[in-house]
Parts: C-alpha cells; sequence; structure tokens
C-alpha cells in the first residue's frame, strides 16, 4: 500500500470515528449528558467536518498528480 493509500484510509477511518462518536452522542443524548460527553460530542462533530473536507481536498489534490501510462 502506497503512502497516499495509506493517508487515504487513515483519515477515512478517523472520520468514521468521529461521526460516529457524535452520532451516538445525538441519538442517546440523554446518556452522553449523564457521561458529561456532550461537549466532547460537539468538538466530534466539528472535527468529522473538518477531515471530510480535507478527505475531499486531498483526494482531489493528488488525483491531479497521477499520469495514466
Amino acid at each position: 500500500m502506497s503512502l497516499k493509500g495509506f493517508h487515504i484510509l487513515f483519515i477515512t477511518l478517523a472520520f468514521l470515528c468521529t461521526a460516529g462518536f457524535w452520532g451516538w452522542a445525538v441519538v442517546f443524548a440523554e446518556r452522553a449528558k449523564e457521561l458529561g460527553v456532550s461537549a466532547m460530542a460537539n468538538f466530534s462533530g466539528s472535527l468529522a467536518i473538518a477531515l471530510l473536507v480535507y478527505g475531499i481536498w486531498f483526494v482531489v489534490r493528488k488525483s491531479k498528480t497521477i499520469h495514466v501510462v
């Protein structure tokens, strides 16, 4: 696996983890409040959006440098 491929995989997994945690906190809002993770969940949602934007930017930028023979 190339470094580019690993980077895309890592960003995808990071996005899924942060979005999953945010989704859990939204669905189970009462439990999230009991555990005191509401603020962390809001940050996680923002981070998920940032990772998504970065991942798309990275793929678009790197796809311009691919040369097909």
